[in-house]
């Protein structure tokens, strides 16, 4: 009688992806809401990391540098959504342009890591 029914040993039984995507979302948020900057910027990081390294091991994507610079994309569009909130909020106290400056250095940094793994990283370190 098998311990596993179903399960060969080819296969993982956990993915390191979920414990720091659940972690990474609430950092981000916190760190947008609060106006800390450096737990936003890492927050961000570390969601868009780890989606484009779940998307990898899905097997969606061969790599995950074109997966990091569309991620970039999308945060460069929320941290110019914060800077246009800002111009038209008339309210002194909202300060969101602090906040889209930390949603577009996540940006510029997801940018770079995905230009640059793509150039500068070879296939044969991906391969399985």
């Amino acid at each position: 009688m098998d311990e596993n029914p179903g399960l060969s040993e080819q296969y993982r039984t956990a993915s390191p992806w979920p414990f720091f995507i659940a972690l990474s979302i609430p950092l981000a948020e916190a760190g947008i809401l609060f106006n800390l900057f450096s737990v936003a910027v890492g927050g961000l990081l570390l969601f868009f990391g780890c989606s484009a390294g779940m998307l990898q091991e899905a097997g969606y994507v061969d790599r995950p540098w074109r997966a990091l610079v569309v991620s970039a994309l999308l945060v460069f569009a929320l941290g110019g959504f914060l800077l246009y909130a800002d111009a038209q909020v008339a309210n002194e106290a909202v300060q969101l342009a602090e906040r889209g400056y930390a949603v577009l250095v996540a940006g510029v940094i997801l940018l770079l890591v995905g230009l640059f793994g793509e150039v500068f990283v070879d296939d044969q370190e991906f391969a399985v």
